[in-house]
């Protein structure tokens, strides 16, 4: 962990600020294009052209952009491991319900798009985009619990600078 009150710290929280505001944006942004359709229809398009979980992936990089709050990039690695440890579950359960809705038509999508990867060349855009705003604001809604870290790490900063709170270790 850097100095609190060094450069390097407080490059590495604002990194992760950076991290968390991707992460509610990109949230945002895949749902629009999958804005409820997800039961419903295979989406392939806009962001799910270039990976299969856009929004897990979003979710990672809020993940790590918590964890940096701590002024540690390693706690920010940590967090986005742990997070890719408990979606990954979730996809291994969505896939398989795919698969048994969409049959051949997921097979063929799960062999060219990678699970959590962008492939950018892949980029498949909508003629139209038809947005429901309620899941819009939902799924952003829902992102902005990420914000949570940094009042909380803040705080902790607090009671550690009044000798109230006394940390076991430092990580880089």
């Amino acid at each position: 962990m850097a100095a609190r009150e060094g450069y390097v710290h407080q490059m590495i929280t604002t990194i992760g600020v950076v991290a968390i505001a991707i992460c509610i944006f990109g949230r945002g942004w895949c749902s629009l294009y999958i804005g409820g359709r997800k039961r419903t229809e295979l989406v392939t398009r806009g962001p799910y052209s270039i990976c299969r979980n856009p929004l897990y992936v979003f979710s990672f990089i809020g993940a790590f952009g918590c964890g940096a709050q701590t002024g540690s990039v390693v706690m920010g690695f940590i967090f986005a491991l742990g997070c890719w440890l408990v979606l990954r579950s979730v996809v291994l359960r969505e896939e398989a319900m795919l698969a048994e809705r969409f049959g051949v038509v997921f097979t063929r999508y799960q062999n060219t798009v990678a699970r959590f990867r962008p492939t950018w060349f892949r980029w498949q855009d909508e003629n139209k985009l038809i947005c429901q705003p309620s899941s819009y604001l939902a799924t952003t809604r829902d992102a902005l619990w990420f914000l949570i870290a940094i009042p909380v790490f803040e705080g902790v900063k607090l009671l550690q600078d009044h000798g109230w709170l006394m940390p076991q270790i430092r990580l880089p």
